[in-house]
């Protein structure tokens, strides 16, 4: 395999007229040199010849080549090859490139840092990108906005908005990238309201959004409940007869579903020549939570018919839809054939979170205790908290103790959970243990929170903001 390769490596070259100036002996093997007859490190050979290693998934050697052959090869090739590799699946050697330079005083220039920033954003390498930032400064580099584009992205990616906000207050100047990776990073650390208030003040810039910008701008309205703009960035969308796109087309249907409005987001969905699993799962996720199982159990129908198939994420929300809609038994069917591997994957925990809240739910407690034995999985916030309401709606409080004290054992320092356990015990008649927790509260430093203290324990409110 290695020399068919090579030989098709050779007959490339060959094809863009560099064979005579560089060649690959017939007899070579995968661990052959490279020899050149005449100058190896001219750019314009360096750059057909990284093209065509590329191509052919010869990178490595491209690699070899150039950094045995030669100590210093010309910053062009350097920089082709940091390119490539920011493409390829080996995003380290990106860095290791860039080191070498530096070792061999190969002088980097504004064009070397865009695709190494690349590859460190893609890592999360947020260390690396500090020192990067540095040389940036050092070489004079920090007024490009390419580069400064590509650092603010590492920032992003890596999760330190502030840093990212900072070095963004700092640009010459700000354009529609700038802009869009800011609010992405704001929507990455879900500080949705932070990523709305940067796009108003992107329209205010007069900047205009592009695609991406307004796809992380109705991620952010979706995950807020910010309706208001998500209208605004539809009918913008329809005011400029932009082409409504599977990217964009869900990110409408998914904001108009988790704000409630999934009437429009149908129409959206109708309107849409192309579509995907992701526009599928939309649709049905906002269905479930609109509490429309039957039309959700439809729609999931209609996408298996037309040949799309479910993912993870389906039938997370296909079985929110049963556990809404009340179907315990067609529940229990599309999680045994999760189970039976009909759907070519094993039940995440998602998935046993919305089997116990549909037992739970339907007053069915054992089963839902049973379900979440049989799990290989810690219980997460949602399976305790659907016990805690499954046994309060149905009148088994003693569960619904035990699951907010194992609430309180996940997150102990999270009061609200303390709250709704005195507030069970206060239904209970146990004031003596209302003010134990109390005086625990007091003595773990946590103060009631006003925000929560008329939570109901109505048929499952409290799971529904333990699951949102």
């Amino acid at each position: 395999m290695a020399s068919e390769k090579l030989s098709s490596l050779a007959n490339m070259l060959n094809d863009e007229g560099v064979i005579t100036e560089l060649y690959i002996p017939r007899k070579c093997s995968a661990t052959n040199k490279l020899i050149t007859s005449k100058d190896h490190g001219d750019s314009t050979i360096g750059s057909h010849f990284i093209t065509a290693c590329k191509s052919l998934g010869l990178l490595d050697l491209a690699h070899l080549f150039y950094f045995t052959q030669s100590r210093r090869p010309h910053v062009f090739i350097c920089n082709s090859l940091i390119r490539a590799f920011s493409h390829s699946h080996n995003s380290h050697t990106p860095l290791s490139i860039y080191l070498h330079m530096l070792r061999n005083s190969i002088l980097p220039y504004n064009f070397t840092y865009p695709f190494l920033l690349k590859s460190l954003s893609d890592l999360c390498e947020f260390k690396q990108g500090e020192c990067v930032h540095t040389h940036v400064i050092k070489l004079g580099h920090h007024n490009d906005i390419y580069v400064l584009n590509s650092l603010l992205d590492v920032y992003a990616s890596s999760g330190h908005i502030y840093l990212c906000r900072k070095l963004f207050d700092e640009f010459p100047k700000r354009d529609v990238v700038s802009w869009t990776v800011l609010i992405m990073g704001y929507r990455n650390v879900r500080k949705y309201d932070e990523a709305l208030i940067a796009f108003e003040q992107m329209q205010y810039a007069g900047v205009i959004p592009n695609h991406v910008t307004m796809v992380n701008a109705l991620a952010a309205c979706a995950n807020s409940g910010a309706l208001e703009m998500g209208v605004w960035i539809h009918d913008f969308v329809k005011r400029n007869k932009w082409d409504m796109d599977v990217i964009l087309g869900t990110s409408l249907i998914d904001m108009y579903g988790k704000c409630g409005r999934i009437e429009e987001g149908l129409t959206v969905f109708r309107s849409m020549k192309k579509k995907n699993t992701f526009t599928w799962n939309a649709v049905i996720q906002g269905l479930a939570l609109a509490k429309s199982g039957d039309e959700a159990l439809w729609w999931f129908n209609v996408m298996e018919q037309e040949g799309f198939k479910a993912d993870q994420v389906t039938l997370v929300a296909v079985l929110l839809a049963c556990s809404h809609a009340g179907f315990v038994d067609t529940g229990t069917r599309i999680f045994g054939a999760i189970v039976d591997g009909k759907y070519q994957f094993s039940p995440t925990v998602k998935h046993y979170a919305c089997m116990v809240d549909i037992f739970a739910r339907a007053g069915q407690l054992e089963e839902a205790f049973k379900c979440l034995n049989k799990m290989p999985y810690e219980p997460t916030k949602a399976i305790w908290g659907s016990l805690l309401a499954g046994g309060k709606a149905h009148g088994n409080l003693n569960l619904s103790e035990f699951a907010a004290w194992k609430l309180i054992e996940l997150e102990p320092g999270n009061s609200t959970y303390y709250v709704l356990l005195s507030n069970l015990y206060a239904q209970m008649g146990r004031w003596s243990d209302v003010e134990k927790v109390r005086e625990i509260m007091i003595d773990r430093g946590l103060k009631k929170d006003l925000g929560y203290s008329t939570v109901e324990f109505e048929r499952h409110k409290l799971v529904d903001y333990l699951v949102s």
